[in-house]
């Protein structure tokens, strides 16, 4: 194994740096700060033994450093020749130049102050250079602070397994951050801080939307408020965290807040949360005259479009395209568009790696390495695309039912018309709806379905569902999945029917779930009446994995990061991920150059074994063509969707695509 380079020396693009050692001092001039830690980027010279410190007030990329302030070259000559040139400091065995950044952290559970040294994500260095690059800087570090070697990818972590030299992983640094900014952005409201969920529950002084939440964790169930403090480690796609993204509020996880927040509790604050500072900012604050006006979103109405009610026909699923959404709701019409995809492939699915980043005229080529095959030619990349998801990927079976059904089996009860016509005087009238609202859901669910409609119910069970064993029914109503109103989490999805009788019941508590009194108010802040709310149904073969979990094609803690998609896995469970019960394992996939990190263990004792991070890097690129083909022709090819997904060995079960909405 080489031994690292000596004499080395200390190159940085500031005055020169005292006895060739880096002191705490000399780090705190040259760092910037990123998700609450500082950090330099350096270079290793191995021609020349020389470490240079990239001075982060220059805000250069380590390629741009080493191209330009060593090799000489111009920024034009980089950009002509800037994937070959990646190549050569990312992907070459036999290197000059190895990148890296040197982070401090503050940890007590890692025993204080430390640094950590890692490559770029990307990086294919394998365990000599790594043990080159550890070495040489661990001997320019002050003695007194350790330096840990972090792996940047899995395949690091692999190299790494046996070494001696002291490591520390992603997801351990994750995992006892003490601030993770989720959603950023500033806000006033009045700090709500409850010790426990009980505490929430039972308060006197109801939460209000101005109110900014302070809980270990958020439940599932929270309305609309003006921020969220979450006291503990979440997963940034639970329902409450996508929700928060929607609203556009401010969201952080901010450990020990249940105590440092304590005497602001009842208080109008102002709330900041940055990506760049190493903790919430909250200030206190006088009661803002702009409250009483009301909450800012009321004045913008979300656009719910026409829906039809004149076709009763259920349809099954491979039937349905995209544009049926206004008779059975984006649910099932985007499962049915999902389907003709996967079928069929698509014009579009290439749009992610066609588009100009400059300097690069495209990313085909980028594609080509993730498909195992050369070249830019778009019909052979399209056919090897096709090729990928028929072998690898299956949507369930199923059948859709029309919101004109629902309307039908409202419409046939005199009971529900009058309770219906009662809550929609009391949201006129600012009356309690609490009542109605449990009322009308307890008649949706109990009344008997007319005979002819649940005839025609049954049929088509039997007649599209039959051998399918258990079957799991979703909600697919007109009012989710909205610009401006994404609705995670608020109707209800029943899995595990297994007889007639069950599917029917679970149809009516799908329809039910659309007036539970959380829907209601929140359809009503965003301005969508209880008129024009309809409710479809997806019935679906439930199938098993052995894992399972949300994937969304973009890093929700880093929006400048287009390079990755974000997966968040359970074993055996999707529906421990999306409702926050469970901490699921979180993994980043470079859908550009490759690899993959695990950036938090949540709740499981070990990591997937290899074949299922292969698996899951494949589901990560199909995001990225699924991302493109819903965009269509309108050229938002980088607005990401969000999955739903199983794996079993190679086998990629899609169960739900759906915009991942993010607030401008």
């Amino acid at each position: 194994m080489p031994t690292a380079p000596a004499p080395s020396a200390l190159a940085a693009i500031v005055p020169a740096l005292p006895a060739d050692r880096l002191t705490l001092a000399d780090f705190s001039g040259l760092a910037t700060t990123v998700a609450g830690y500082p950090y330099v980027k350096l270079v290793l010279d191995q021609e020349t033994s020389t470490v240079h410190l990239i001075d982060g007030a220059e805000r250069m990329l380590h390629v741009q450093y080493v191209a330009e302030r060593i090799l000489g070259m111009t920024r034009a000559e980089l950009a002509r020749n800037l994937d070959a040139f990646n190549d050569s400091v990312y992907r070459v065995g036999d290197r000059r130049f190895l990148l890296g950044t040197l982070a401090l952290h503050d940890r007590p559970e890692h025993g204080g102050l430390f640094f950590s040294l890692e490559t770029v994500e990307v990086d294919t260095m394998g365990p000599d250079l790594l043990g080159t690059f550890y070495r040489t800087v661990r001997a320019l570090i002050d003695d007194a602070v350790p330096v840990l070697l972090k792996p940047a990818n899995h395949l690091q972590e692999g190299f790494l397994q046996d070494t001696t030299t002291p490591l520390i992983l992603a997801h351990e640094l994750y995992s006892t951050a003490p601030y993770v900014p989720l959603n950023p952005g500033t806000t006033t409201g009045r700090l709500r801080v409850f010790t426990d969920e009980g505490a929430y529950r039972t308060t006197i002084d109801p939460v209000r939307w101005h109110d900014i939440l302070v809980m270990e964790r958020m439940p599932d169930d929270i309305p609309r408020v003006s921020g969220l403090i979450n006291a503990k480690h979440t997963t940034t796609l639970s329902h409450t965290n996508v929700l928060a993204a929607g609203w556009g509020i401010p969201n952080a996880i901010q450990q020990g807040a249940l105590q440092s927040l304590a005497d602001l509790d009842g208080t109008w604050v102002e709330l900041t949360v940055d990506q760049s500072a190493p903790e919430l900012a909250v200030r206190a604050i006088t009661r803002p005259d702009s409250v009483d006006a009301g909450p800012p979103w009321a004045v913008t109405q979300v656009d719910i479009g026409k829906p039809d009610l004149a076709a009763a026909q259920i349809l099954p699923l491979d039937e349905l395209r995209s544009t049926d959404a206004h008779r059975f709701g984006t649910k099932a019409a985007n499962l049915g568009e999902l389907i003709a995809v996967l079928r069929d492939g698509s014009p579009y699915w290439l749009g992610f790696y066609e588009k100009p980043r400059p300097p690069r005229p495209h990313l085909l080529e980028y594609l080509a390495r993730q498909l195992d095959t050369t070249g830019t030619d778009t019909a052979v990349l399209d056919q090897t695309a096709k090729r990928m998801v028929s072998e690898h990927v299956v949507v369930p079976r199923g059948i859709a039912l029309p919101f004109a059904l629902q309307q039908q089996f409202l419409e046939s009860s005199p009971a529900i018309q009058q309770t219906i016509g009662k809550l929609k005087m009391a949201l006129a009238l600012g009356g309690e709806i609490d009542g109605l609202c449990a009322e009308l859901g307890a008649l949706i669910r109990d009344t008997p379905l007319p005979a002819e409609l649940r005839t025609l119910i049954e049929d088509s069970v039997l007649r599209h569902l039959t051998g399918a064993g258990r079957v799991v029914v979703r909600s697919s109503s007109n009012a989710e999945d909205l610009i401006g109103f994404s609705a995670a989490g608020i109707y209800e999805s029943v899995p595990e029917a297994e007889s007639i009788e069950d599917v029917i019941h679970a149809i009516q508590r799908v329809w039910a779930s659309l007036v539970t009194t959380r829907g209601v108010l929140l359809r009503d802040e965003a301005g969508i009446g209880l008129s024009d709310c309809f409710m479809g149904v997806v019935i679906q073969q439930q199938l098993d994995g052995a894992l399972g979990g949300v994937m969304v094609t973009t890093n929700p803690l880093d929006r400048t990061d287009f390079r990755s998609v974000l997966l968040n896995l359970a074993r055996n469970s999707v529906d421990d991920v999306v409702s926050g019960a469970r901490d699921p394992l979180q993994h980043l996939y470079n859908t550009m150059e490759g690899g993959s990190r695990t950036v938090a263990m949540g709740a499981e004792p070990a990591d997937v074994d290899d074949q299922a991070k292969a698996t899951l890097g494949r589901l990560a690129l199909i995001g990225r063509l699924l991302q493109a083909h819903f965009a269509g022709t309108d050229g938002s090819v980088d607005a990401p969707v969000d999955v739903e997904w199983l794996v079993d060995g190679d086998r990629i079960v899609l169960l739900q695509c759906r915009p991942y909405q993010l607030a401008a």
